[in-house]
């Protein structure tokens, strides 16, 4: 299922070109941060976030805008559990995410959105068993298939620059989730 949502997400990239005739179109390309609050088995931490997005927004009438973006963060979120003297670590890692967003001008500078669509994120799991007079350690990554939903404003700076600020719901298989608040500076094209 992911390699359909992200082969529809590329040919919506590359039929952009044929739609581009028209100057309204906008190719966007960000670099944004924020808050992840990451929720695996029911235990919450906090960490920040960072990453790209790139997409394309066409208008749908004078007000309103369709668009789709693709997104790759990283995180620093953490948790560790303390045992018998040895741990057990779930580290948030890479996350990568293809969304719709649809929304309303509300002003030449202003844009008002809600976004949707697929999201896959890793969970780095690390044991360390201590074992007098040593210690073992062993990790392995699991990949979480998911799906987004959030809402954003975004508004312009100047002629091509943007900023923006976006809430984020990610919700993942086998128990895991995150709310992300992130702020996003960006130019369009």
């Amino acid at each position: 299922m992911r390699f359909r949502i992200l082969a529809a997400v590329a040919a919506g990239f590359m039929a952009a070109p044929a739609i581009a005739a028209d100057d309204a179109v906008t190719f966007r390309v960000e670099a944004h941060g924020g808050l992840d609050r990451v929720t695996v088995g029911g235990s919450d931490d906090d960490g920040l976030l960072y990453g790209i997005g790139i997409g394309i927004d066409v208008p749908i009438g004078s007000m309103a805008f369709i668009g789709l973006e693709a997104d790759a963060d990283l995180s620093s979120t953490k948790q560790c559990d303390q045992f018998l003297g040895g741990s057990f670590c779930q580290e948030a890692k890479r996350d990568l995410a293809a969304v719709a967003r649809v929304g309303l001008k509300a002003s030449d500078k202003i844009k008002v959105y809600a976004l949707a669509g697929y999201t896959n994120a890793r969970i780095k799991q690390t044991a360390t068993i201590v074992i007098f007079p040593g210690s073992i350690t062993d990790s392995a990554s699991v990949n979480g298939n998911g799906f987004r939903a959030g809402a954003g404003v975004e508004m312009k700076l100047g002629s091509s620059a943007y900023t923006k600020l976006e809430y984020r719901y990610s919700n993942y298989e086998g128990g895991f989730s995150r709310h992300q608040l992130v702020a996003g500076l960006g130019l369009g094209f």
